[in-house]
């Protein structure tokens, strides 16, 4: 058996950012001419007035202050209220895969690899521009990897439970060196015309580098045990796919609002809290990790004071700003990619022997956690 390790993650971050106040100003227009559009159905008491957001809601439900996004033109335009982005032909890298390769070029620079010595890329995030062949195929071909690739998609969780199958092909012998690649395009799949989440949001992609501890050739991570947990919930959900054409009742109706991000927020922020800190406590105690040996939480990053709650549960106390790091409040909700933003943004000052969790959580629902330890 392998020593499985972390020896390279990659950030691949948009070049648009909307603020807070951008996001508002675009909200509260579409408003206006939807409640313009509605006056007499809104007087007789058929239809809800639409009201306003405000940046002082945002920051208050959830810590965010603005978001990388692929485009922000389609997305602040209140006559269109999404992102606006081109087709690719066949014959052209996807938009993920660009993304994707991105981020996997910068995690082959950290950990002085060549990518003709990956053998393994797994393309693991909340949607995929298309059904196949699978993106993570056409990012091993970009990058000139070997081996075989494929695709998974756990929501938010994607990139811990990509981990944990990378660690244990690796733990098991049948890779040697893997890429969990996680292209997150959130802003497709966000329904911008609801106040209730159009800030949740933003588009970015990351990469983690898994091989061999004997084949690392700089710092690394050991990544001491992996743990993932699923439960059936209905309270996030997104109802788009394949079968859509196939009901008479919905093949016509491109604007429904089941088809897009969907989620109980009161309902995920009750029941989800505490699955995943039963779920990290009992990880770390099944290991011999104790609640104090945690010198770091990589946590998702979906809302501050959800990671706030997981926090002082799993660490027994209020933790410090480096102990639970988020960045949410610069790149929002990404997805599967947040807790690996957070990791490889603040890693690099752990000590050897400093121990740590990456943990994602999300519809499913589903927890994904990977305990790590600095060589």
């Amino acid at each position: 058996m392998h020593q499985p390790v972390i020896s390279g993650t990659g950030v691949f971050t948009p070049e648009q950012i909307i603020t807070n106040a951008e996001l508002v100003k675009a909200f509260n227009a579409y408003a206006d001419k939807f409640n313009a559009a509605h006056a007499d159905a809104i007087a007789a008491g058929d239809v809800d007035e639409m009201g306003h957001s405000s940046e002082e809601f945002i920051v208050s439900a959830s810590g965010i202050h603005q978001r990388y996004v692929m485009d922000k033109t389609g997305v602040l335009d209140p006559d269109v209220m999404h992102p606006s982005l081109r087709e690719r032909a066949d014959d052209e890298p996807g938009i993920m895969t660009e993304m994707g390769v991105d981020a996997c070029r910068k995690a082959l620079v950290q950990a002085g690899c060549d990518a003709a010595d990956v053998d393994l890329v797994i393309c693991a995030a909340s949607n995929h521009e298309r059904a196949y062949p699978a993106i993570a195929i056409e990012i091993q071909q970009a990058l000139g990897a070997g081996g075989f690739a494929f695709d998974m998609n756990v929501a938010c969780s994607s990139a811990t439970f990509g981990i944990q199958a990378a660690a244990d092909m690796i733990r098991s012998g049948s890779v040697k060196r893997a890429l969990v690649v996680n292209p997150e395009i959130c802003s497709a799949h966000l329904e911008w015309r609801d106040r209730d989440c159009h800030f949740i949001f933003g588009d970015v992609a990351t990469a983690t580098l898994i091989e061999r501890k004997e084949d690392a050739k700089g710092d690394h991570f050991d990544i001491l045990s992996t743990r993932c947990l699923t439960q059936f919930s209905n309270n996030i959900r997104n109802n788009n796919g394949f079968l859509r054409r196939t009901r008479e009742e919905t093949s016509d109706l491109p604007d429904r609002r089941d088809m897009q991000f969907m989620q109980n927020g009161r309902k995920v922020f009750k029941e989800v809290l505490p699955i995943v800190s039963k779920h990290i406590l009992g990880h770390i105690a099944d290991i011999g990790v104790e609640q104090d040996d945690l010198k770091r939480l990589w946590l998702h990053q979906a809302n501050k004071s959800m990671n706030d709650f997981i926090g002082k549960k799993v660490l027994g106390r209020t933790p410090e700003a480096d102990e639970q790091p988020n960045i949410l409040q610069d790149y929002a909700n990404t997805s599967s990619a947040g807790s690996i933003i957070a990791f490889s943004k603040y890693s690099d000052d752990m000590a050897p022997g400093d121990t740590g969790v990456i943990c994602s959580f999300g519809a499913g629902y589903s927890v994904g956690s990977v305990v790590v330890r600095r060589a």
